[in-house]
């Protein structure tokens, strides 16, 4: 039997299906190849303006990411959920590719609209073969560029969080609706550790703060609040 939902793929924008980014991978690479062989630089427009309809206007309006939610996931469920952002920055630069392909295709350079759309096409198949999501490494490696490095966190007012003066404990960042962020907790919990849950879908402000570019991202805390570890 499957399980019913615990997140809503067009509304809880926040966190997605770990699966909806491999099949859209997998839709890109097989496009891309499609168009490469063939010859219908038209498909890797299609394709390009299909990656900025989900980005900009919603998930419902991009096809591949369509399919997956309303007749893939019903069928073979929900895999696990984890923190939007990275494969959104993935699918930024991935349609930026693709319209730069266009252009060049448009503009009559065409040797380098096949190398545009061979690149995405290779990094998309990258990912659904591996796992290994190249955009959303860069995701991360920007977001410690940008000094928004949770390993540079080296205290935490236990006061705001209610629990001043306790210690040690764990402090961890999480959203309701992460599958990662509920084991990792309860690993935490199973081990006999205090874990102080912050939810950064109604707390965005301490996750700016402190630095948390994606969930889970857990703190041992001293009593003084002062961070002991980095967990997670």
């Amino acid at each position: 039997m499957i399980k019913a939902r615990t997140a809503d793929p067009f509304t809880d924008l926040d966190v997605i299906d770990a699966r909806a980014p491999r099949f859209n991978q997998m839709v890109v690479a097989i496009t891309c190849l499609v168009a490469l062989l063939t010859g219908w630089w038209a498909l890797v427009a299609v394709l390009a303006l299909q990656l900025t309809a989900g980005l900009v206007v919603g998930r419902r309006w991009c096809l591949p990411c369509a399919f997956y939610f309303q007749v893939v996931q019903p069928v073979f469920g929900e895999g696990p959920i984890e923190d939007a952002r990275p494969p959104r920055f993935a699918n930024q630069v991935g349609a930026f590719f693709l319209w730069a392909a266009t252009i060049s295709h448009g503009g009559g350079f065409h040797g380098l609209g096949e190398l545009l759309t061979g690149t995405v096409g290779a990094l998309a198949l990258l990912a659904v073969t591996t796992g290994f999501c190249l955009g959303c490494s860069v995701y991360r490696l920007a977001a410690r560029f940008r000094g928004l490095r949770s390993e540079d966190t080296d205290a935490i007012d236990l006061g705001e969080l209610g629990v001043a003066g306790r210690g040690p404990v764990v402090v961890h960042f999480t959203h309701p609706l992460c599958s990662d962020c509920q084991t990792v907790e309860a690993r935490l919990r199973s081990d006999g550790r205090e874990v102080v849950a912050v939810d950064i879908s109604s707390r965005r402000d301490l996750a700016h703060r402190y630095n948390v570019v994606v969930v889970p991202t857990t703190f041992a805390v001293g009593a003084d609040g002062r961070v002991l570890a980095r967990l997670v």
